[in-house]
């Protein structure tokens, strides 16, 4: 009932505004009230006004799914200076804004230029896992790949493969990746330490999962 009295008298204010307000003139007030009156008989055939209110939630805020940490992170490890960078920039820029499509669309067109670029394939593989909240698809699972075939000394490729294996659960896939990147980091620089600190958790996960010995 409640919805019924609101869409009549948002109607009557429209109608005394059009009146008072826009001063409409008299040949054509018949014609509005016709309109609004019209309005009123689409939302009797299609409304429900009786249902209880039910506020959507938005999916994400734009922007959201953006890591400003783990992008710092891969133009340290990566493409700061090299000739993926504009095309890096352009992606990042629209992942920020919660365009993951967009951003994963950037990269292949950088790839269809610069068919053999290592940072751009790991890029398009962050981006598709970002699109997919998290998952590796099928399609990010192969960019990382390919990434690793392109640069298979390079420290980006093994670490963020291993980091998107980890938080999908596979754990000794990540581990195998880290483990050889871990030991030829220098000493004493944070990639090392957060590499052996990261290890460490896997190992002990990987203990806790083991079945006992008979």
């Amino acid at each position: 009932m409640t919805g019924w009295f609101l869409a009549f008298a948002l109607a009557a204010i429209a109608f005394v505004a059009l009146l008072l307000i826009g001063r409409i003139p008299r040949s054509t007030r018949e014609i509005s009230a016709a309109a609004l009156l019209l309005g009123l008989a689409g939302y009797a055939w299609q409304g429900n006004p009786g249902l209880a209110g039910a506020p959507r939630i938005a999916r994400e805020t734009a922007g959201e799914k953006f890591d400003e940490h783990l992008a710092e992170r891969r133009r340290g490890l990566a493409e700061r200076f090299g000739p993926a960078a504009q095309w890096m920039m352009l992606s990042d820029g629209l992942a920020r804004q919660g365009k993951t499509k967009e951003a994963a669309n950037v990269l292949l067109s950088g790839l269809r230029a610069k068919p053999d670029d290592a940072n751009l394939w790991l890029g398009l593989g962050n981006a598709l896992i970002a699109h997919a909240d998290g998952v590796v698809s099928p399609g990010a699972d192969f960019a990382y790949r390919r990434a690793l075939a392109l640069d298979p000394e390079g420290p980006a490729p093994r670490y963020f493969y291993g980091l998107a294996l980890v938080r999908n659960g596979q754990l000794q896939a990540a581990r195998d990746l880290w483990k050889p990147l871990a030991d030829s980091a220098p000493a004493g620089s944070q990639v090392k330490a957060e590499l052996d600190a990261s290890i460490a958790r896997i190992d002990a996960m990987l203990t806790a999962d083991a079945p006992p010995a008979q």
